[in-house]
C-alpha cells in the first residue's frame, strides 16, 4: 500500500508501507494493504506508520482526515511532529 502524509506546509512521508495506525475521532483504527475505500476524520494523537512487520515510524498529529482509495492512503493533517 502507498502512504502519503501531508500537512499544509510539506509532505512528511511518502512510500510503500505494510499499514498505518491512526487516531480516529472515536478511537484508534488500522488500515492495511488492500483496504476498502473510505474517508475518515482524525483526532489529535499518535499516528504509527508500519513500514514492514519489524520497522515503524511515529508521528504526533493534530486533527485531519484520511482517504483510502485504490490501495493508497492519503493522510491530510493540520500539523505533525515526528517522534
Amino acid at each position: 500500500m502507498i502512504l502519503e502524509i501531508l500537512t499544509p506546509e510539506k509532505k512528511l512521508y511518502s512510500g510503500e508501507v505494510y499499514g498505518v495506525q491512526l487516531p480516529g475521532t472515536s478511537g484508534l483504527f488500522e488500515i492495511l494493504d488492500k483496504h476498502a475505500p473510505m474517508v475518515s476524520a482524525l483526532g489529535k494523537g499518535n499516528l504509527k506508520v508500519l513500514v514492514d512487520k519489524k520497522e515503524s515510524a511515529n508521528y504526533s498529529i493534530q486533527s485531519g482526515f484520511v482517504e483510502v482509495l485504490n490501495n493508497k492512503a492519503t493522510v491530510l493533517v493540520e500539523g505533525a511532529i515526528e517522534l
